[in-house]
C-alpha cells in the first residue's frame, strides 16, 4: 500500500550508541578528527539558502539567523547568502567546493530526494548533519480568480487529461514539492508521470508564477502561502497534513478530500562533511538552545511550523533512513532517475 515518506518515517529514529558518533551523526557526513578542546568561529557565519528568496529555506534561514543573534547563542553575525538553483544542488556544491565551518546551510527533504534523480554531485553524506529543527506540512493552492473551486475540481480535471494542468513547485523534479503534488495524484487515481510539473527555485517563486497566471496551480510549504492565501490572492484546496493546521485552519486536509495521504516537509542545518567534533558541537548546542526560546516558538506558531529538534547524531541516523526510503518512494510514483 503507497504511504508517504513521512508516514513511513514517523517510528522513532535510534540514537547511536557509541559517544563518538554523536558529532558524526552516525557516518553520515560527519566530522572528522581535531574535536578536542572548545571551538568558537572567528569570522561572520554565512547561512546558506539553496534557493531563492522568499520560500521555505529563505524562511528557514533568516528566521532562525535572527533567533540566533538576539538572543546572543553565536559569537559572530549571521550572514544569510542565497544559492539558487538545481533544487538545491547549487547551493550544495556552493558548501562543498569551499568547506569552511562557519558555512552552514539549511535543509530538508531535497537533500535525500534530488539526488536520486542524478541532478546533484553530491548527497547527504557528503555533509555534516548539525540539527533538525521543525516540521511543516504542503498546501494545494490556484490563483483567486481559477475556475477550480475545490480539490474535487481539480482532480477531475486531472483524471480527464493529467497533463492538462500545469503545477508549480519549488523544488527540482522528483524533489519534495513534486513528489507532494505526485504521490497525492497517484493516490488519486492519476498516472503521476503523465502530470505537468514546472519547477521552480524556491516556493516563494512559484507562489509568484501562479498569482500571475503562469501556471494553473502551486503545490509548497503551507508557511509559504498562508500570508498569500489570507489576503485573497491565493485559493488554499487542500493541505498534505493529517488533520487542519493552526496555519490554515479552514483549509480542509487530503483526506477530507478523499485522498488518502499525507506529505510533511521535515527542515534542519547541516554543514561542510569535515566538520570537528567540536565545531559540531558548538552549533548543536546553539540551535538547541534556539528552538527553546520564546521569539523562536512564537515565530513558529505563526509559520506553522512544528518543532521537532533532533541532535547530530538523531539527525544522522534519521538521514540514512530518509534516503532510503526516498529510493523506495521516488520508484514507486515513477520519478526515480526523472530529471
Amino acid at each position: 500500500m503507497f504511504r508517504t515518506l513521512a508516514a513511513r518515517l514517523a517510528a522513532p529514529v535510534s540514537v547511536c550508541a557509541s559517544l563518538a558518533l554523536v558529532a558524526t551523526g552516525c557516518g553520515s557526513g560527519g566530522s572528522s578528527g581535531g574535536g578536542d578542546g572548545d571551538w568558537a568561529p572567528e569570522k561572520p557565519i554565512e547561512m546558506v539558502a539553496p534557493a531563492a528568496t522568499g520560500g521555505g529555506w529563505d524562511t528557514l534561514a533568516r528566521t532562525s539567523s535572527r533567533v540566533l543573534e538576539q538572543n546572543n547563542l553565536v559569537d559572530q553575525p549571521i550572514q544569510v547568502v542565497n544559492k539558487p538553483g538545481g533544487g538545491g544542488a547549487v547551493g550544495w556544491a556552493y558548501v562543498a567546493g569551499a568547506p569552511e565551518p562557519t558555512r552552514l546551510f539549511v535543509t530538508s527533504p531535497p537533500i535525500t530526494l534530488v539526488p536520486l534523480t542524478s541532478q546533484s554531485a553530491q548527497d547527504h553524506d557528503d555533509f555534516t548533519p548539525i540539527s533538525r529543527l521543525m516540521t511543516e506540512y504542503m498546501v494545494f493552492a490556484v490563483p483567486a480568480d481559477s475556475p477550480l473551486k475545490s480539490m474535487d475540481d481539480l482532480v477531475d480535471k486531472l483524471k480527464d487529461d493529467p497533463s492538462s494542468l500545469s503545477v508549480a513547485g519549488g523544488s527540482a523534479p522528483g524533489s519534495m514539492d513534486h513528489v507532494a503534488f505526485a504521490g497525492a495524484m497517484n493516490k488519486a487515481g492519476i498516472d503521476p508521470r503523465k502530470l505537468k510539473y514546472v519547477p521552480y527555485d524556491g516556493g516563494g517563486e512559484a507562489l509568484t508564477q501562479a498569482i500571475g497566471g503562469h501556471v494553473d496551480a502551486a503545490v509548497t510549504g503551507a508557511s509559504e502561502a498562508a500570508g498569500l492565501v489570507e489576503s485573497g490572492d491565493l485559493r488554499a484546496l487542500a493541505v498534505s497534513a493529517p488533520e487542519p493546521t493552526d496555519t490554515l485552519p479552514e483549509v480542509p486536509t487530503l483526506r477530507d478530500e478523499g485522498i488518502d495521504y499525507t506529505y510533511d516537509v521535515w527542515r534542519g542545518v547541516m554543514g561542510p562533511g569535515d566538520m570537528t567534533d567540536a565545531q559540531v558541537a558548538y552549533y548543536e548546542k546553539a540551535f538547541k538552545k534556539m528552538v527553546e526560546q520564546e521569539d523562536w516558538k512564537n515565530e513558529a506558531k505563526k509559520l506553522g511550523w512544528e518543532t521537532s529538534y533532533m541532535d547530530s547524531a538523531e539527525f544522522g541516523s534519521f538521514l540514512d533512513e530518509s534516503s532510503k526510503d526516498a529510493e523506495d518512494l521516488l520508484g514507486e510514483i515513477g520519478l526515480k532517475g526523472q530529471g
